[in-house]
């Protein structure tokens, strides 16, 4: 057996292990979720089992953890791990707003949003002063919120993983692979929450993987964990509390919205395939 041979096969041997860490330690909490009440503490753990398994792996492997890339990158790659999704996010919903597909909110609707925020009391605010400040609120406080949340996932995915994966594979290799083990790993909670079950399924794998594209392309570009960290924290934050709050939707085609929406699997494709003609452009 040749010597890069062997590194192969030990890579994937390393793999092996970091995927099946990852799926013994979320599986009690998969459960915790599904069976018992739901709760954001359940997620907050499941969210945070491929660091831990990235960890226990680099443990077992004699390897450090300060081999992992924790430097604070380039400010351009923070910045832009901000606006990439933060824009394709609001294409997505401008879509729907001009297609008629979903309506934007109403006075009442946003006062209420505003209520949820505590932006509505002594002084109260009018519904336009709460729609400029509530996004830009969420858009700070929210994201910071979330990025201690996405830590966990992004130094399993974008921290470990993928530059396992980069050993034995190329950039739409790794971009695939981790994809679509991202959204396995996440199936079982889309399938409990979902209402359109097949439908969903289909688009969160389109988006998942999608953004997987994007992610590693910026993460191996910086060099650093961070920017897919901020990357997700930002997607999860305006398809999930900022647009879906200032949109009503429409009997019938709620189906187009939200992040297991058809909009944004559309979106999310193409900005994917954008990213992915770069990075071979540039032999990535």
């Amino acid at each position: 057996m040749t010597t890069q041979t062997s590194e192969r096969k030990e890579t994937w041997k390393t793999i092996g292990l970091f995927l099946t860490l990852v799926f013994i330690l979320t599986s009690p909490f998969h459960y915790a979720l599904v069976q018992l009440n739901p709760s954001r503490i359940y997620v907050g753990a499941i969210m945070w089992c491929p660091a831990l398994a990235a960890f226990i792996t680099l443990k077992i492997k004699g390897q450090k953890i300060s081999r992992l890339n924790w430097n604070w990158p380039d400010w351009k790659y923070i910045r832009l791990s901000y606006f990439i999704p933060a824009l394709y996010c609001v294409v997505t919903y401008g879509l729907i707003w001009v297609l008629g597909i979903g309506n934007l909110a109403t006075n009442d609707s946003i006062i209420q949003w505003g209520e949820e925020l505590g932006l509505v009391g002594k002084g109260t605010l009018n519904p336009t002063a709460i729609a400029v400040i509530a996004p830009i609120l969420v858009g700070t406080v929210e994201v910071i919120r979330a990025s201690a949340t996405t830590l966990g996932e992004e130094i399993g995915w974008r921290g470990f993983f993928i530059y396992e994966l980069r050993k034995v594979l190329s950039f739409t290799g790794v971009s695939l692979f981790c994809g679509v083990t991202w959204a396995v790993w996440h199936w079982p909670i889309l399938v409990y929450y979902s209402n359109h079950v097949l439908l969903e399924c289909i688009t969160f794998f389109i988006v998942i993987i999608s953004m997987s594209f994007m992610m590693t392309y910026y993460t191996f570009k910086s060099n650093s964990l961070w920017p897919a960290v901020i990357f997700h924290a930002v997607s999860n934050v305006f398809i999930q509390k900022i647009l879906p709050p200032l949109t009503i939707p429409i009997e019938h085609r709620d189906h187009w919205l939200g992040e297991n929406g058809i909009m944004f699997a559309i979106i999310t494709c193409l900005t994917g395939i954008y990213f992915w003609k770069r990075a071979v452009n540039e032999n990535m």
